[in-house]
C-alpha cells in the first residue's frame, strides 16, 4: 500500500490537508488495482502529485471521462456537480501541499 505523505510543513502540524483523506484513499486503491472514484481523481492529479513527492502507481488512463461516467451511473442528475466538487477538492489539496513545502 502506497500512501501519500504531505511534504514537511514549516510550522507545527495543524492537522490533515484538505482532501488528504481522499488522495490517500485514491493512492491505496490504485496500488490495489481498483478503479474507484478516489483512484480516478488521483489519476487526474497524478502529474502534479508526483511533483509533490507522491508515488502514484498504476494511474488510470483517460481518468476524467471515466470519473464522469462512474458518477453518472450512480446519479445522472448530480454527476456534473459532484465531478466539479471532486476536482475542487483535488486542487485544494494540491495547493495546500505546495504551500506546506
Amino acid at each position: 500500500m502506497k500512501s501519500f505523505r504531505a511534504p514537511r510543513r514549516r510550522k507545527e502540524s495543524r492537522g490533515p490537508l484538505p482532501g488528504e483523506d481522499l488522495v490517500a484513499r485514491g493512492l491505496e486503491d490504485l496500488g490495489r488495482g481498483l478503479e474507484s472514484i478516489p483512484a480516478l481523481l488521483v489519476s487526474i492529479g497524478a502529474p502534479r502529485l508526483r511533483r509533490l513527492g507522491a508515488v502514484v502507481e498504476n494511474a488510470i488512463p483517460g481518468p476524467e471521462h471515466r470519473l464522469y461516467q462512474l458518477l453518472r451511473r450512480e446519479n445522472p442528475d448530480a454527476a456534473h456537480g459532484r465531478y466539479n466538487a471532486l476536482i475542487r477538492r483535488l486542487v485544494s489539496f494540491e495547493r495546500a501541499a505546495e504551500c506546506a513545502r
